[in-house]
Parts: structure tokens; C-alpha cells; sequence
């Protein structure tokens, strides 16, 4: 079977870097949002402000980029 092949250890540390991604994400967004004089999510929300959410997710994915990087590394 394909699936005796799959190391419990394997599956628990998918799922720990899943949830530590997340995490990091989402403090990363409270920092940006800390950071900036405005709130993001009325401009992003309300106003239809493109250019603003297209920076937050490009932004979004260069911090997804390093974080994969720091755990597969370590």
C-alpha cells in the first residue's frame, strides 16, 4: 500500500509547520497593519483599493517564500 509508506512523524511535522506558517502569517499582518498610519482592511474593504491589496499579496507571498525557506532549512 501507498500509505504504509507514510511515517506518522512525517504527517505530525507537515502538520506543525502548516500550523507555525500560518501563525507567522498572520503576526506578520497584525505587524504590517501595526505599522502602517491607515487601516488596511477599510482601504482593502471599502474603498476598493487595488493597488493596496495587490502589494499585501505580493507581500503575503514573499513572506510565505521565507518562511518555507526557514523551516525546510532548519
Amino acid at each position: 500500500m501507498i500509505f504504509s509508506e507514510v511515517i506518522l512523524a512525517e504527517v505530525v511535522a507537515t502538520v506543525f509547520y502548516t500550523i507555525l506558517g500560518l501563525v507567522l502569517l498572520g503576526i506578520s499582518w497584525k505587524a504590517i497593519e501595526w505599522l502602517t498610519p491607515f487601516s488596511l482592511r477599510k482601504e482593502i474593504e471599502d474603498d476598493q483599493n487595488n493597488a493596496i491589496a495587490i502589494l499585501i499579496g505580493s507581500l503575503f507571498i514573499s513572506i510565505s517564500l521565507l518562511i518555507g525557506a526557514v523551516i525546510l532549512s532548519g
